[in-house]
């Protein structure tokens, strides 16, 4: 060890080691100088300054955010800007409620009013020579709220050949606090746009909720996740045909009495799926306009999670006899 810290000594006060040392230390001094006289000058730099709503009374629910931001130019010295970036015991502003506070569900913060809130932050030679923020506006109820639904924005596109079969919410609803003619307008809320595309996989994604002025949603984020399947064209057989609008007494019959269905779904829906989830009719009322040799069936009603469903036919023979007839 003794030996090691001998070498290291020796190579740091060479001659050549000493000199670049020197160097090091009289460039550092410089480098001191010229910063302290840099930070000296005078200069103009964008701020952004957090405001926070205090002071409201606990009757009152905020519907919009407890905190936003002014954003100001400040003409000052280098070092003071610093603090201002920098130093979050000054870029820390308190706006009392009850101050702007209208008395009808909403307050306004102008820019005069928000110049005067960060001047009181700034040293003596400071100048604010813009306030970029014209005013902040403050939303509030007496409690009323409502649940709504949870609806997914955006464009989500799994790759060719797959599809997107059901999607999840963490939270499916929420508590939305607002004025009485809006909670009364809002039906549903949205996601912030998502965007994801050429996936297969089941997508999970944590996002925020889309905000709307003067509304406040609880929770306001969650995670929606898109479960996908590899589509497939497939059908089922055996599905009955069933007559509707029938006068009493009266039976119809068709040949062949079951057909199929085509249609394109996921493979693991598929497996899922039976004749009995489909309906298909034959309308008495139009046999009786358009009498015929055949009637037409339709298909009335199929499961969700398919697409591009077809009978195989869409003509059938038929008799209608009275019931309880051979």
């Amino acid at each position: 060890m003794g030996n090691i810290l001998q070498h290291i000594r020796n190579f740091l006060f060479s001659t050549r080691n000493r000199e670049f040392l020197v160097f090091l230390f009289f460039l550092a001094i410089s480098g001191g100088f010229w910063l302290l006289m840099t930070l000296n000058e005078t200069y103009e730099k964008e701020v952004t300054f957090p405001v926070y709503i205090t002071g409201v009374p606990k009757s009152v629910v905020l519907t919009s955010d407890e905190v936003d931001t002014v954003r100001v130019t400040i003409r000052d010295k280098g070092t003071m800007l610093l603090s201002y970036l920098y130093d979050d015991n000054i870029r820390h502003i308190n706006a009392n409620f009850k101050t702007y506070d209208r008395g009808n569900g909403t307050g306004v913060i102008s820019a005069s009013e928000l110049q005067k809130l960060v001047q009181q932050k700034l040293g003596a030679q400071a100048k604010i020579t813009a306030v970029k923020t014209e005013r902040i506006n403050i939303f509030y109820n007496m409690g009323d709220s409502k649940r709504v639904p949870v609806r997914w924005s955006g464009r989500v596109i799994p790759e060719h050949m797959y599809f997107i079969s059901y999607v999840t919410y963490s939270h499916d609803s929420v508590t939305i606090y607002a004025s009485r003619h809006m909670l009364d307008s809002i039906k549903s809320v949205t996601t912030e746009a998502l965007n994801y595309v050429g996936f297969r996989d089941t997508l999970g994604i944590d996002c925020q909720l889309k905000k709307i002025e003067g509304v406040k949603m609880v929770p306001n984020r969650l995670h929606v996740t898109f479960h996908t399947d590899v589509l497939t064209e497939e059908s089922i057989d055996g599905i009955p045909v069933v007559g509707i609008n029938m006068p009493k007494g009266k039976v119809l019959r068709t040949f062949p009495a079951r057909v199929k269905v085509n249609f394109v779904t996921g493979v693991n829906n598929y497996r899922t799926l039976k004749a009995s989830d489909f309906t298909v009719v034959a309308d008495y009322d139009e046999i009786r306009r358009n009498p015929s040799d055949k009637c037409n069936i339709y298909l009335q009603q199929s499961p969700q999670g398919i697409s591009r469903t077809m009978l195989e036919t869409t003509e059938v023979d038929y008799l209608i006899e009275e019931e309880g007839g051979q």
